[in-house]
């Protein structure tokens, strides 16, 4: 598939905060999302998870269905129960069209949390990076089966966070297993997006695209906040507004001949960074930066 522009509907509705865009309806984020450029939606929390009732709603819109998060536990699970657990996510892509699917463990995760900072995140079992790798890639064989990639997402308050788990993850894991690159939560990781682009490009099937506030990610690292205090704070904006060397990104992505999905996902306050505003400027400095890298 070609290059294409997407977005996550946290613009408007958090997953994580829900009390965030709460009262803003589904039908709102998908024509807003539209007119400001996108042509497809990952999964939100208001999005209907029955084929035959979402597929007429996106396509009223003209909107592709990107992907969706699953939240992974096979730190706990057998790869035969999550293989059980995961088959309405799994069924709802692929009769729709996604064919990657965002996948995080989430055994131990804080990133929900509110009270607990995120730096206390829980750290992955070392003795268990080979089992986990296996396991994961019999569950990401499985997916391929089904025509379905498995996009790792390395994700703030889980135990695959840092550039180092993601060199762990990439290293135990086989080449069905495919990285979601974050670039905001690399930055806030205190990790080069850049860097690990380069390392892992040939992996990469999914990009996010967040943008960091430098001084509000200085300002939270001191105090210590939770991952949804600093989002409630500001530390996350869309590419273009912050400081990710959003250039250098795209330049590899197009060496390695990157095909799927730009996906425009900036969890911000609603009530303070007006939805359609930040979606069309996140599209036009979107488009802008990978036409300027010619992937688009």
């Amino acid at each position: 598939m070609a290059v294409q522009l997407g977005i996550n509907p946290l613009t408007w509705t958090n997953d994580d905060l829900p009390s965030l865009g709460a009262e803003t309806p589904l039908e709102t984020c998908l024509s807003e999302g539209r007119q400001a450029g996108f042509s497809g939606f990952e999964l939100g929390n208001k999005f209907p998870r029955q084929p035959g009732v979402l597929g007429p709603i996106l396509e009223k819109h003209d909107l592709a269905l990107v992907s969706g998060w699953y939240s992974g536990q096979l730190l706990t699970h057998t790869v035969e129960e999550e293989i059980e657990a995961v088959q309405d996510h799994l069924n709802l892509l692929r009769s729709l069209g996604a064919d990657v699917m965002v996948f995080a463990e989430v055994t131990g995760a804080i990133h929900g949390d509110q009270q607990k900072p995120v730096h206390l995140r829980p750290r992955f079992p070392v003795e268990r990076w080979r089992e986990y790798g296996d396991k994961l890639s019999e569950f990401a064989r499985y997916t391929q089966r089904q025509g379905v990639q498995i996009a790792y997402h390395h994700h703030m308050g889980t135990v695959i966070e840092s550039a180092d788990d993601v060199d762990k993850l990439m290293e135990y894991t086989g080449p069905e297993v495919g990285l979601l690159l974050d670039t905001g939560h690399l930055t806030f990781a205190g990790d080069d997006p850049v860097v690990v682009a380069e390392r892992w490009a040939m992996r990469i099937n999914h990009v996010h695209c967040k943008d960091i506030r430098p001084d509000v990610l200085r300002d939270v690292k001191n105090r210590k906040t939770s991952f949804l205090d600093a989002v409630l704070g500001g530390v996350f904006t869309v590419p273009g507004d912050g400081c990710v060397d959003y250039t250098a990104v795209f330049r590899i992505l197009k060496a390695h001949h990157y095909q799927g999905w730009l996906v425009v996902e900036a969890e911000q306050d609603p009530a303070v960074a007006d939805p359609l505003t930040y979606a069309t400027l996140g599209f036009n400095n979107l488009q802008r930066l990978a036409q300027q890298a010619g992937l688009i």
